[in-house]
């Protein structure tokens, strides 16, 4: 009898220890919110081929990037800032085939237009 009820006091006041609810509260400086998203707009092109269609100073590449996006229009394209140049680049290709077919198809348009290697950017990085 006693060890009935020792047994149903421990199991009350285990099933209280068990039924705990807890609740997290982060805080965090939104700045970090920002250093996110530049940092995965710095590595979003690591390990994809790209055309390097032109570089210059930001006006003359921010025409060349309108006239690529038209000429372009269903690729990914962007402008990178390199010091202390702007350089356009083009696609995000996985594999070196497509990447060279489209450097072909480039290239008719634009002749000073460069196949670039995913290492070669890594390594500016």
């Amino acid at each position: 009898m006693k060890t009935t009820v020792f047994t149903a006091i421990l199991i009350g006041l285990t099933a209280q220890v068990l039924a705990q609810d807890g609740q997290i509260t982060i805080q965090q400086d939104p700045k970090i919110n920002e250093l996110v998203k530049l940092y995965t707009n710095v590595h979003a092109n690591s390990g994809f081929y790209q055309i390097q269609v032109g570089f210059g100073n930001f006006k003359k590449a921010q025409d060349l990037l309108d006239q690529v996006e038209i000429d372009f229009p269903n690729w990914y394209s962007k402008i990178e800032f390199e010091s202390p140049t702007y350089r356009v680049r083009l696609g995000r290709f996985k594999t070196k085939l497509e990447a060279e077919r489209k450097y072909l198809e480039v290239r008719k348009k634009y002749p000073d237009a460069m196949l670039l290697k995913p290492d070669e950017r890594e390594n500016k990085s």
